[in-house]
């Protein structure tokens, strides 16, 4: 018998600072306390972990580009049609008060060279086989709607144009809808109020109680005329009613012309009141009541469609419009723009 080294355990190893000699090391892998069936398990290669990480990567970026594509869809896309539709419908809203230029973004407002743009296209466009108007707008100008009759005409030259009224559509709105092949209305949309109107704002005894006096040069008799300043003379208000018959005249003539009236007709309903859609049809400034759908049928079936159409809508409000329709320089050229026609002094001319 020997005496057992105190630094050594009974299995024969080493624990001096934990640590085993080499000779140690082998005899406890072949006879140690593991034991001879125990077999020691190398750990896996990090080649198949890597080529795992590569796929989630790929999927990732895969789920990304799908992500972002369908969003870029969703803000831009046109839902109601895809190109190769060959029986198409275009739908174009004319929202808001009526206004000759090309406003960016902004509510409240339809601008004729956006609507005459979206006319264009449609008349343009092969596969659209008929368009609809659907109009939402009190009036506004008679030069905005004489641009937009215009394009309207043009249209008709290789496809029938339809009207369909919403909740209201009176004075310059109705001025662009009677030139249409069809015109629908609600029953109670608020159509008709067919005139002309020019508003001057005379503020003479405000400024006197401020004080404020104005010295006017002009080269004129009536190069100041509807200045604020001062109320007209009886020479600019027997012109002002001149030019308002004037421009009244080019109204009637349209919806004599558009709604197989006599001029004489005509006047007899033109003297600025408002008429429900029901009403309307019953005088003959609309074919029937209906929807915009119903609207979109009649369109189709003078358009030679069978079945069901496609519809595409030009210039519906959408992210799109809301998000990128403008931006802070132009919203800055619009205010002064529309300041400048409706705050001008000489006033504005409204139909």
């Amino acid at each position: 018998m020997f005496q057992q080294d105190e630094n050594t355990d009974q299995g024969g190893m080493s624990v001096d600072n934990g640590q085993m000699e080499g000779t140690e090391l082998t005899s406890q892998i072949d006879t140690g306390p593991a034991g001879p069936t125990q077999a020691i398990v190398p750990k896996p290669g990090k080649k198949g972990s890597r080529a795992g990480r590569v796929l989630i990567y790929l999927l990732v970026i895969v789920g990304l580009i799908i992500i972002i594509g369908g969003s870029l869809f969703v803000i831009f896309g046109d839902f109601g049609a895809l190109p190769m539709d060959s029986n198409k419908v275009a739908v174009i809203y004319v929202q808001g008060i009526m206004i000759t230029g090309n406003l960016p973004g902004g509510f409240g407002y339809a601008t004729s060279e956006e609507i005459s743009r979206s006319i264009q296209d449609a008349a343009d466009d092969k596969n659209v086989k008929a368009i609809v108007l659907r109009i939402n707008s009190p009036g506004g100008t008679p030069a905005a709607a004489q641009e937009i009759v215009s394009e309207v005409k043009k249209a008709q030259e290789h496809k029938p144009v339809v009207v369909s009224m919403g909740d209201v559509a009176a004075s310059a709105a109705y001025y662009i809808s009677a030139p249409a092949d069809h015109i629908i209305a609600n029953p109670d949309t608020m159509t008709g109020s067919i005139g002309v109107i020019w508003v001057f704002e005379n503020r003479s005894e405000y400024y006197d109680e401020e004080g404020v006096d104005f010295y006017v040069a002009k080269s004129g008799d009536f190069k100041d005329m509807g200045a604020n300043w001062r109320g007209l003379t009886d020479a600019e208000k027997q012109y002002s009613e001149e030019l308002v018959l004037e421009s009244y005249g080019r109204f009637v003539d349209e919806i004599a012309s558009g709604r197989g009236l006599s001029r004489s007709e005509v006047k007899d309903m033109a003297d600025g009141r408002i008429y429900t859609g029901s009403r309307a049809v019953e005088l003959g400034l609309v074919d029937e009541t209906g929807n915009l759908y119903d609207a979109i049928d009649v369109a189709a079936e003078l358009g030679g469609i069978e079945g069901e159409p496609t519809v595409s809508y030009k210039n519906k409000p959408s992210l799109s419009r809301i998000l990128f329709g403008s931006t802070e320089g132009t919203d800055i050229q619009s205010e002064s723009m529309l300041r400048y026609l409706f705050k001008s002094n000489f006033g504005w001319i409204q139909a």
